[in-house]
């Protein structure tokens, strides 16, 4: 059987219960379509009407002829019509949700993402000129990845096909890559794939796209909330570009809350609505960037505030208030905003900024973030970051993480707003942090020193026959019980002290010390280049 001609015949057979036949003739009704004779107890037949089936044998079934027009070895099934419908609902695009309606038609109706849309735009350009390479769309959600796929169906020549992350299965991806092997080898079209949600797709799911996608039967336009370098296998990520989609901004939200109300076809201009510029400032704000977020909440206020005397639907700041509610902070427990939010958190404390460290430490404590994370990372910056600048900074994190286990949530809000405010406002110095690194380095480089005699071991029978512990001083035998000697065997210098806070006096001190130590070595050419 072909299935890569223009018109070609397929034919499917399904076995029937046995009906033993006795003769076959030609069903009349359609050429391929057979019927069957039973063998009647008085010698005689008499037709068994059923078009399409026949008998072979003890075999019996039924045979459906099927002309496959065009390319698509499997066409999309017809939508099944209501009995007794006379056509489309005029009122089916009005049951869907406002921002569903007012998704937008085409590139000048989209709102946001200038930094990849904007006239001249890489990303632009390619639309326009349908030469769209296989893509990934990467952003909150609300920020139109989905319409942005949508413009690019109606704009491509190309055949667009549309798979779900969350409802398509392993078998759909199959049908709709075989479909797309077989167009582009009888006409050359090419074919977009748009997977809503990619990120759901398993790696097995997704290994299954990357041999067409790796030929280019297929490009593949792919739309996740989630960093696709961490949820999107890296072969296909590597064959795609990556477009971020930003949350939108307050004046763009509200560009679409005005839009919506304006439209008569789409939006709710066909109801009389009167909405205060606050209370839409309102919706833009609170809806974080998402513009579903925003459009959905504008439709709740106007289908559920009853019109004044004069019809008019009076949308004001307290309406506002009450649709939207509260707002949902955007922040899931292991993507991406869950580390952007703690990096901004660290880099606030590190920063000094005792502000901007607080409003994401009670972001983190509104999503209900785990007060272990948080006070681990506290707990890492007072050691990396304030230092020896200030060791109390330490003692007060670690006070802060046992506080935080004995009390959680909320009371645990405090000890570790104290320790962050007490971070962020010490005095900084990451000397420690940065001697110990280039320590390792010499370590791990191979430069490994001998440990010298005086300093090794001496507490086992016959050490001292070895010359372990020979010459060693004891530093508490001397003024300020601090002596000169060689405690490494070569000249290093790892650790160099700033002049904040309370390291002030400790780089005074050890200057002291190791003006001495250089004294008893003397000079050591070997050591000029350390």
């Amino acid at each position: 059987m072909s299935v890569r001609g223009m018109e070609e015949r397929v034919v499917w057979i399904i076995p029937l219960p046995f009906i033993p036949p006795t003769s076959i003739e030609p069903c009349p009704s359609s050429v391929g379509h057979l019927h069957v004779t039973p063998q009647q107890s008085g010698g005689g037949t008499t037709p068994l009407r059923v078009p399409g089936s026949f008998g072979l044998g003890s075999q019996t079934g039924i045979c459906y002829d099927k002309s496959v027009r065009g390319n698509d070895l499997f066409p999309n099934a017809p939508e099944p019509e209501s009995a007794g419908a006379e056509g489309p609902d005029p009122d089916a695009p009005q049951r869907q949700p406002l921002a569903a309606r007012m998704r937008p038609r085409n590139l000048d109706e989209f709102t946001g993402q200038s930094h990849i849309l904007a006239p001249g735009m890489l990303l632009r350009r390619a639309i326009e000129a349908d030469r769209i390479q296989s893509l990934i769309f990467y952003g909150p959600p609300g920020t139109g990845k989905t319409s942005l796929a949508q413009i690019i169906a109606r704009q491509t020549r190309s055949k667009f096909e549309r798979l779900s992350g969350v409802e398509s299965n392993v078998a759909d991806m199959r049908r709709v890559l075989g479909g797309a092997v077989n167009r582009l080898e009888n006409t050359g079209q090419s074919t977009i794939l748009f997977i809503d949600e990619i990120h759901r797709f398993n790696k097995a799911q997704q290994d299954v796209l990357l041999p067409d996608v790796e030929s280019g039967a297929v490009r593949l336009i792919g739309a996740t909330t989630h960093n696709p370098f961490f949820f999107v296998n890296s072969p296909l990520v590597s064959r795609s570009q990556i477009f971020e989609l930003e949350p939108m901004g307050e004046e763009e939200v509200l560009e679409l809350l005005q839009r919506a109300l304006a439209d008569k076809e789409r939006g709710l201009g066909h109801l009389k609505i009167r909405a205060e510029e606050e209370a839409l400032r309102h919706l833009a704000r609170v809806s974080d960037g998402d513009a579903r977020k925003g459009l959905n909440s504008l439709e709740i206020a106007a289908l559920t505030t009853a019109p004044q005397a004069d019809g008019v639907i009076h949308i004001d700041l307290a309406v506002a208030e009450a649709c939207i509610q509260k707002r949902a902070v955007v922040y899931d427990g292991d993507g991406d905003a869950h580390y952007d939010t703690i990096s901004a958190f660290i880099k606030s404390m590190r920063g000094g900024d005792a502000d901007a460290a607080l409003y994401w430490l009670a972001k983190m404590i509104h999503a209900g973030e785990d007060p272990r994370f948080i006070t681990r990372r506290i707990l890492i910056c007072a050691a990396e970051d304030v230092g020896l600048a200030d060791p109390m900074a330490l003692v007060l994190a670690v006070a802060a993480h046992t506080a935080g286990e004995f009390t959680g949530w909320p009371e645990a809000r405090i000890p570790i707003a104290e320790a962050t405010v007490y971070i962020a406002t010490a005095s900084k110095s990451n000397s420690a942090c940065v001697a110990i690194d280039k320590a390792l380095e010499d370590v791990r480089s191979g430069r490994t020193l001998a440990v010298p005699q005086s300093l090794r071991d001496t507490h086992y029978a016959g050490a001292q026959r070895l010359g372990h512990g020979q010459d060693y001083k004891y530093a508490h035998d001397f003024p300020d019980h601090f002596v000169a000697q060689d405690y490494l065997g070569a000249a290093r210098r790892y650790y160099e002290p700033t002049e904040q806070g309370s390291e002030k006096k400790i780089k005074e001190r050890l200057e002291k010390w190791r003006s001495q130590i250089e004294a008893l070595r003397g000079p050591n050419p070997a050591a000029a280049g350390q």
